[in-house]
């Protein structure tokens, strides 16, 4: 069989390199597979306020509790799962630590070295599908967030601040480090990477203020009248959605540099949290849409972070109130924080959902998991965790359900289920003593 056109098509200017969405001509003539699956891992810091997390009986879902209802719209496209357990994230021994270890053994399952700063965990679950299915897109992985951090020095009592700043893991010693500065993410992504003409088109683009687009004008009209009426339509939504991704960069920027005194430039600059976190998922949904990577992972904040929510009328840190002591204002602030990023949670399902791939939709043919590695914030607890599953999972996963599994069953269990259904070949992930019926 053939096809009009390769997966791995890219439109060429001047130090640009812009891959292209999935269209009907990179299929072979014939029946119409499916899209390929994808897997994203999404991370909230400090536990969730979990009287306002679950629902009130397990079975099929219906109206969500509070903390989820932005989640409504989703619900046949979601699954809640409790009794989960990530005991490599307890001391074990190991003494004070908990945010650390939270963060570091969410996607391994591995208890992190803890040695006066030293580094020593395992593979997450994510770069296990990378390496498995990385070859065929340009970047075998993503790693994105909204908070910076270092992988050298102490961040935890006597933990390496490596672990508290990333959940993707490439080897025991090798955090596969994410990004958080947009435009860095689409230069990479649509621009040619980071070399030094790649670097120097970017930087011209952004003083002229063109457009990538711009520099791809001959190569988008050679390519047009090679494709059909549909994949035409579909190219036009993807350049729309380009054209906007880099408004939106170019406007989180605006209000980067504004926010700061000229004194304090560039090093300490302040963004919009809420804008960041959008600008972010909508660079998620760019790079699915053009079949650049097909695993992900986006901490929304570094475990323990402490940023201050004033958006939400909350001053204090949110690490600080998580240690609620059973205060109801304090519950009701970590509430309101937990519930803000699952509302950012639901704009990145309605991204997906948004963007048509044959005669499907991006969520459809993705697995997103949402959790916390500590379950209440105050309690310091790893059992019982707040999980979500959302997305179609291409059709291999039972939604619509809250479901609890006995107390103590590893989370790491999970995510070998959930690698197994995207044909990733693994027997064990860490602590993990089976597969799970979801």
């Amino acid at each position: 069989m053939t096809h009009l056109l390769s997966r791995r098509s890219v439109l060429r200017g001047t130090g640009t390199a812009m891959a292209l969405p999935f269209l009907e001509a990179m299929l072979p003539r014939g029946p119409i597979k499916r899209p390929p699956a994808r897997l994203v891992y999404v991370y909230a810091p400090n536990g969730m306020e979990l009287d306002s997390w679950w629902p009130k009986k397990e079975g099929p879902l219906g109206k969500l509790p509070k903390t989820l209802r932005s989640l409504q719209p989703f619900r046949d496209e979601l699954s809640i799962y409790g009794g989960l357990t990530s005991d490599k994230a307890r001391a074990n021994g190991d003494g004070p630590g908990d945010h650390a270890r939270a963060a570091a053994s969410w996607l391994t399952g591995v208890q992190p070295k803890k040695a006066n700063g030293g580094i020593g965990l395992g593979v997450s679950a994510d770069q296990i599908a990378a390496e498995q299915i990385g070859a065929q897109t340009r970047f075998r992985s993503l790693q994105l967030g909204c908070e910076r951090g270092g992988n050298a020095g102490q961040c935890d009592s006597g933990y390496s601040c490596a672990y508290s700043s990333n959940i993707s893991w490439q080897g025991e010693s090798t955090p596969a480090s994410k990004e958080v500065n947009p435009r860095l993410v689409f230069d990479r992504l649509f621009r040619g990477g980071t070399h030094a003409l790649a670097r120097e088109a970017s930087a011209e683009r952004v003083a002229e203020r063109k457009s990538i687009l711009d520099y791809l004008k001959e190569d988008k009209e050679r390519l047009w009248k090679r494709l059909g009426a549909a994949d035409r339509e579909k190219l036009s939504d993807y350049f729309a959605g380009v054209r906007e991704m880099e408004r939106r960069i170019d406007l989180f920027e605006k209000s980067h540099v504004a926010s700061v005194a000229d004194s304090d430039r560039p090093s300490s600059v302040t963004p919009d949290y809420a804008a960041h976190l959008k600008v972010m998922a909508d660079l998620l949904a760019l790079a699915f849409q053009a079949d650049v990577t097909r695993v992900a992972t986006f901490m929304m904040a570094n475990e323990g972070s402490n940023r201050s929510y004033p958006n939400l009328g909350i001053k204090g840190g949110h690490h600080s109130i998580s240690h609620h002591g059973d205060v109801v204002e304090k519950r009701n602030q970590i509430q309101a924080i937990n519930q803000f990023h699952v509302e950012h949670l639901a704009y990145l399902l309605g991204k997906f959902h948004e963007i048509k791939e044959g005669q499907s939709n991006l969520l459809e043919s993705s697995t997103i998991v949402f959790g916390s590695n500590i379950g209440d914030g105050n309690r310091h607890n790893h059992e019982d965790l707040p999980t979500l599953v959302c997305g179609g999972g291409s059709g291999k996963l039972d939604q619509g359900v809250f479901k609890r599994f006995p107390k103590e069953t590893p989370l790491a269990n999970l995510h070998l289920s959930l690698l197994g259904k995207m044909g990733v070949s693994v027997s064990t992930l860490g602590d993990s003593t089976g597969v799970l019926p979801i």
